[in-house]
């Protein structure tokens, strides 16, 4: 097959569509990546990237076409905004002028905007290509929750464009269970919409090594890795740190950065948690395995909101793979995978004084009881997140949408 991914976020940035991409160039599918300058999550272009320079690139056969757009900068909803549309209209223009006309299926990913669906509608009606939509957030309640978008003129337009866009796609996939009523309140049968969960990489396997990659502290270490953001609640994980940090042996470390980064820095240093708290940056997913190796526990957030009780956040998937024990601090569905899977703790989202009980508890369990935790949360890891799995689910969703076109084209 001939497959057009268009997609807001791509390598060098950090997504798992990169992985997907990857796999069905090695699977022999022809694969172009219609995508954007890349500046995620710092909000500048990363070096050697502008709006001149790389526009046209190949990775790991992968052939990437991309368009300028202003930069995410600090993440303010006037630069967001400014982000996101200059995506969808230089993609839209610049993808029809720039790409051919003969692919057989198209697939969207959005993890926001859902705006990355206009210039795929583009393409859909230059190359009567099929489009599959990987949603993973709803919009326009992650507008919301994220963004704390109110206005009912706004939230009705967006609800709007997001119905235009679900009828404008062959089938619609949910990265949770959760969200399929909310898609086909939109106007979705359900027939068009499936179960398309995110995976963990390849990289994410448990790790023997021996000594960390970077000196770590020592003690009971509560890990979180990932996007630092409005949606991970860092409010209530700092007021979980602020309440033990008479307890030194218990240590937080962070790995990544976003939008929060800043703010969390002053408030660690406000707070006096700085020699429990430690905020080591980012590193490629390829290290991560041998940092989460070190962790007695790994963190996984969502602030308090409806919509973020029916997400499930990617890291989950990273870290059962890892086969480590997890504390969860959210409600709805990634919850009931960790209490389901018998993976660790859970506790409310936005309560820290309940994050906090749950750490201690953790920490006072005996390592072979942790151990069995991470036994589990890779056994449901295996039998539900399989990458392999996945993957050829949705390669058979392709070849079925691209046949039900050559079929309608002949008639």
């Amino acid at each position: 097959m001939n497959v057009l991914i268009v997609t807001q976020y791509f390598y060098p940035e950090n997504f798992r569509v990169n992985d997907l991409a990857a796999w069905l160039a090695e699977r022999g599918h022809e694969v172009t990546v219609l995508t954007g300058v890349p500046n995620y999550p710092s909000g500048r272009y990363f070096s050697g990237y502008g709006i001149f320079q790389r526009r046209m690139e190949t990775w790991n056969g992968v052939s990437i076409v991309r368009v300028p757009q202003v930069p995410r900068g600090s993440g303010g909803p006037i630069r967001l905004a400014l982000n996101y549309l200059s995506f969808a209209f230089m993609a839209s223009l610049l993808g029809v002028l720039r790409l051919g006309r003969n692919y057989d299926v198209i697939f969207v990913h959005e993890p926001s905007p859902v705006t990355v669906g206009i210039p795929a509608i583009a393409m859909r009606k230059r190359t009567q290509a099929p489009i599959l939509f990987w949603v993973l957030d709803l919009w326009p309640e992650s507008v919301t929750a994220a963004g704390g978008v109110r206005s009912p003129w706004v939230l009705g337009l967006l609800t709007r464009l997001t119905r235009w866009i679900y009828g404008h796609c062959e089938k619609v996939l949910v990265a949770s269970r959760a969200f399929i009523p909310r898609v086909g309140a939109m106007g979705v049968a359900e027939d068009r919409i499936a179960y398309f969960p995110n995976w963990a990489e390849a990289a994410y396997q448990p790790s023997s090594v021996v000594e960390p990659p970077v000196p770590l502290p020592q003690g009971f270490r509560v890990m979180f890795a990932g996007n630092i953001g409005v949606a991970q609640d860092f409010p209530a994980i700092l007021d979980a740190a602020e309440r033990l940090k008479g307890n030194p042996d218990i240590h937080w470390i962070v790995l990544g950065d976003g939008r929060m980064g800043e703010w969390v820095r002053e408030e660690v240093a406000r707070r006096g948690v700085g020699g429990t708290v430690h905020l080591l940056g980012s590193y490629p997913p390829e290290r991560m395995p041998q940092f989460f190796a070190h962790a007695d526990a790994m963190l996984v957030s969502l602030k308090q909101d409806p919509i973020f009780s029916l997400t499930v956040p990617a890291k989950l998937q990273a870290y059962m793979a890892c086969g480590r024990p997890i504390i969860a601090i959210l409600d709805g569905e990634g919850a009931r995978i960790v209490e389901e899977a018998g993976a660790g703790m859970t506790c409310r989202a936005g309560d820290g004084r309940a994050l906090a009980e749950a750490v201690l508890s953790m920490a006072r369990l005996d390592p072979h009881t942790r151990a069995e935790m991470g036994t589990q949360a890779r056994a449901y890891s295996l039998a539900h997140f399989d990458r392999e799995q996945i993957f050829r689910r949705l390669e058979a969703w392709m070849v079925e949408a691209a046949g039900r076109r050559q079929i309608s084209a002949r008639t």
